[in-house]
């Protein structure tokens, strides 16, 4: 370890944490932003322990308490599932809420997704005025999340943090936000680097481009290091396209934090499929769906399988997480009209088709009907069959998933549309199931999402893939494993010299 640089406090708090890890102790995780809990358990599979996390969101404040402190007394399991604002909740005031013990020495990592458009406005002056002035986020009116982190990043002066965001802040507002981070980060006495990185190289069966920054504190003397790809293929035209937009200023500028990802190569296994993710589900019809609140009271037995694969395994015996014989929140949306367009969709069709699929199946039926087009009885054929939405606008808010590939990026708005992620088996002609979102994001099967089916899919589809934190927490681990291990032997000197 290299010398201590920072203050005194700094000094002893940065000793004593080291102290901790060298005794083989797991490091000590504070989530903001938290979500459901994808990074939480991505960093708990990889030997850390999660002591606490900050959400706002009631539902996903009270599914991560449930899932990661469900083991607590009512009192102390409530402080957890409390929501909280970021911008009014102290960190001297959480790490008191949470009982986690002093604050200079309770968190060994932070990790979070803070929201960043209000930021991206704010540029490098603001940022190194907050690296100097914990409380000058105040001054800001639209009460930027991001400045307010890094008064979070200074309170704690954590050994390691991690940041996750869009690839937008890449390129918002014409500046490279991830850049700007890196430079306050390094005001606050720490090295950081960040990279793009697609889920699918990882393990998870989803292209989902996130940025991720990675940073430890200076006196570590640790470099940055990002995970080594564990699949690899050819992202879609698409993808990489965006990609390229969302890398633009990073390639002009020459941004000296940026880390190109490893995409592995051809000696490497095809990503994690559709198919791999969710054919050991049991099937549901879609035509069986009535309207009404889905609940997570029925349980539903896994489909029998006599080679069941490695990725359903992984989601079925994720420690702390097991689920041996089926799941309870296998629901989806009522659907009194689109199964029978989604049936004839062919595979990796998109709304335009969706739409002519449609019209195909309304003219079979008026010409069995004997139903001439143009008239009255033909218009209510069409509308009780094809969607009514313009091909014209949004083409791809519809998509059947190719069961040989792995899928499209699930978002938020699962909360309110699952048309973005269609069922590819034609007879159960159906969009996704909160189950099955899960799957295709790595959550592990006995992994319990509060509320109902709507708040259930919100909270997925905000979330870190687990398994994406888990390749990110593996190689943190390693490193904060080997600054302890270099560390222990400096300190025992120093302690025999007092």
């Amino acid at each position: 370890m290299n010398a201590i640089i920072g203050s005194p406090g700094t000094e002893a708090a940065l000793a004593s944490k080291l102290e901790r890890l060298a005794r083989g102790e797991a490091p000590r995780v504070l989530d903001l932003f938290s979500g459901a809990g994808g990074i939480s358990l991505g960093f708990q599979k990889a030997g850390f322990r999660i002591d606490g996390a900050l959400e706002i969101d009631p539902q996903a404040a009270l599914t991560h308490a449930l899932n990661f402190h469900g083991h607590l007394d009512t009192d102390l399991l409530a402080a957890h599932a409390a929501p909280r604002d970021m911008t009014k909740v102290e960190p001297r005031d959480l790490v008191e809420q949470l009982q986690l013990g002093s604050l200079e020495n309770s968190v060994d990592v932070l990790v979070g997704g803070p929201p960043c458009q209000a930021y991206a406005r704010v540029g490098r002056a603001k940022l190194r005025e907050v690296a100097d002035h914990p409380q000058a986020f105040k001054v800001d009116p639209r009460g930027n999340l991001y400045l307010r982190y890094l008064t979070y990043v200074r309170a704690f002066r954590p050994l390691a943090l991690l940041i996750e965001n869009v690839p937008d802040i890449l390129h918002y507002a014409h500046h490279n936000v991830a850049e700007e981070i890196v430079e306050a980060l390094e005001a606050l006495g720490y090295v950081a680097n960040y990279s793009l990185i697609n889920a699918a190289f990882h393990g998870v069966p989803q292209m989902r481009d996130r940025v991720f920054i990675v940073a430890y504190r200076k006196e570590l003397g640790l470099p940055i290091r990002f995970p080594k790809a564990t699949h690899h293929f050819d992202l879609p035209v698409g993808y990489a396209g965006t990609r390229a937009v969302a890398l633009r200023y990073v390639n002009r500028e020459g941004s000296a934090g940026y880390v190109a990802p490893d995409l592995g190569d051809e000696s490497l296994p095809f990503p994690v499929t559709a198919t791999d993710a969710l054919s050991d589900l049991p099937p549901i019809l879609g035509s069986s769906v009535r309207r009404g609140p889905r609940r997570f009271d029925q349980f539903e037995s896994y489909r029998s399988s006599d080679s069941l694969g490695g990725y359903a395994q992984t989601m079925r015996q994720w420690p702390g997480f097991e689920s041996a014989e089926g799941v309870s929140d296998h629901v989806i949306r009522a659907l009194p009209r689109d199964h029978l367009v989604f049936a004839e969709m062919r595979p990796g069709a998109e709304y335009p088709e969706a739409h002519a699929t449609g019209m195909k199946i309304a003219r079979r039926r008026a010409e069995a009907e004997g139903v001439a087009e143009g008239t009255t009885a033909f218009d209510e054929i069409v509308r009780q069959i094809v969607p009514p939405y313009d091909t014209t606008k949004f083409p791809n808010r519809w998509w059947k998933l190719r069961p040989d590939f792995p899928v499209r990026t699930l978002m938020a708005h699962l909360g309110k549309d699952t048309y973005s992620h269609i069922h590819y088996d034609a007879d159960q002609a159906r969009t996704i199931s909160v189950r099955e979102a899960a799957r295709l994001q790595s959550f592990p099967d006995g992994f319990k999402f509060s509320g109902t089916m709507n708040p259930a899919f919100k909270q997925i589809g905000n979330a870190v893939p687990p398994l994406m934190a888990y390749a990110l927490a593996t190689v943190i681990h390693e490193d904060l494993k080997a600054a302890a291990g270099t560390a222990a032997p400096t300190m025992a000197r120093t302690e025999e010299k007092d």
